[in-house]
């Protein structure tokens, strides 16, 4: 008879299994959370009534259903799982609390609630973006598919008539917290964009990302002659009926179509939020076809989303909740990221710009609570519960970033250093 030795690996070179991996991992994210609402003006109570943080009672509470199921989705992954937790019902803000009020805090100190020693091992931690949303052509596509897609109907559902789904600029008369006039505020928007460009009667205007089509008309009606192109074919079909009942279709020459693709001379080259979905790899390409198609004497002028230099180097690499859900091959930019692909790659450069930050936090706030009021109507497009959810969550989200200035969106007009 032959026995068969067994070979034995030594305790300490064993992996770990899964589950142990799952355990201590959600074991560090309850500590982690634990502190962070320790430092905030949070508080977090659990099913059996206990409660940590927020001495004061009107702070904003996070209230935990399902303890076990929370802190395991964001051992797996913190970035992740917050919002995938909420998404599924793990957690909730608490009675009388709204959800970007219980969500400022955290962005606020976003910096500072995970310890130093823990930030540095982020590479080892963070998630690469995935092959699939890279921003080539046919990447972009199916992308932009993924968000702008989803239903023209629900768009109009939580939108203003202008259908105009970026920062509003409101105008002062009243504090932005309390402003209510959104279709103005778009309009105003839309006209500081043109303004920027130079667009007026006889220009020749190339618009990079159509939307609904409201700046294309209200760059026609202003006199200009219009190529605006689109890589959305939901958008580009309403955009389209809207030109028509403006009486503008002379004017306006829509099409679906990369920027990459485009050829000619323009006088005025405007975009709207779109560099955000082109993907730092393309900058250089997205910037160098401004540079190419902008006619000598001509003014790009652009509306994006920032954040500051540090916090892009920091997150670049990293795939995040709202990458993984909601805008897949997103990137949002810093202003310094910008110049330096203007200075190595084109001959434009920053000539002036505005600052709308807090106006974003207000458009969303307004946006949420149309999305809320106006649920029953979505519902009955096919969207379900899990849907309300993540897109409360993306709404909330994006308005405590901007509340607490770790998001920004800037009106940039750029030009030629010659010009």
């Amino acid at each position: 008879m032959t026995i068969s030795a067994t070979v034995h690996r030594p305790l300490l070179v064993r992996r770990p299994t899964a589950a142990l991996r799952a355990s201590v991992g959600a074991t560090v994210a309850r500590h982690l959370f634990e502190r962070a609402v320790g430092a905030i003006p949070v508080r977090a109570t659990w099913p059996d009534g206990r409660r940590i943080g927020g001495g004061d009672t009107d702070a904003p509470e996070f209230q935990i259903v399902r303890p076990e199921a929370f802190f395991a989705r964001l051992g797996r992954d913190t970035k992740i799982g917050i919002g995938e937790a909420y998404m599924a019902g793990d957690w909730k803000a608490g009675s009388g609390t709204d959800l970007a009020d219980l969500l400022t805090p955290f962005a606020a100190n976003l910096t500072s609630l995970v310890p130093r020693p823990l930030q540095r091992l982020r590479g080892v931690v963070d998630r690469p973006v995935p092959p699939q949303h890279e921003n080539t052509i046919e990447g972009s596509r199916d992308n932009i598919r993924a968000h702008y897609d989803l239903s023209n109907d629900l768009f109009a559902a939580f939108l203003d008539p202008t259908l105009s789904y970026s920062s509003a600029w409101f105008d002062g008369a009243e504090p932005i917290a309390t402003a209510t006039d959104l279709e103005a505020a778009q309009l105003r928007k839309i006209d500081g964009v043109l303004d920027y460009g130079g667009v007026v009667a006889g220009a020749r205007v190339l618009e990079i990302g159509t939307g609904w089509g409201t700046l294309a008309i209200r760059a026609a009606q202003r006199g200009a002659q219009v190529t605006s192109v689109t890589i959305s074919r939901e958008q580009l079909a309403l955009a389209s009926q809207r030109v028509a009942a403006a009486g503008l279709t002379d004017r306006v020459d829509l099409r679906l179509q990369d920027y990459r693709e485009v050829s000619g001379s323009f006088d005025a080259i405007v975009s709207v939020e779109m560099i955000e979905a082109v993907g730092e790899a393309y900058w250089p390409a997205f910037f160098a076809a401004l540079d190419r198609l902008l006619a000598p004497g001509g003014k790009v002028s652009l509306q994006m989303i920032t954040m500051a230099h540090e916090r892009f180097l920091a997150t670049r690499r990293s795939f995040g909740w709202i990458q993984k859900y909601i805008f897949p091959g997103g990137l949002i930019p810093s202003l310094q990221a910008v110049d330096e692909t203007l200075a190595a790659h084109t001959t434009l450069h920053v000539a002036q710009g505005r600052e709308l930050g807090p106006h974003y936090a207000r458009t969303l706030r307004l946006w949420r609570e149309r999305f809320q009021d106006n649920w029953p109507q979505i519902h009955t497009l096919g969207f379900d519960e899990t849907f309300r959810r993540m897109w409360e969550f993306y709404l909330a989200y994006c308005e405590a970033g901007f509340r607490a200035g770790y998001l920004g969106v800037s009106q940039l007009q750029l030009t030629r250093a010659s010009s």
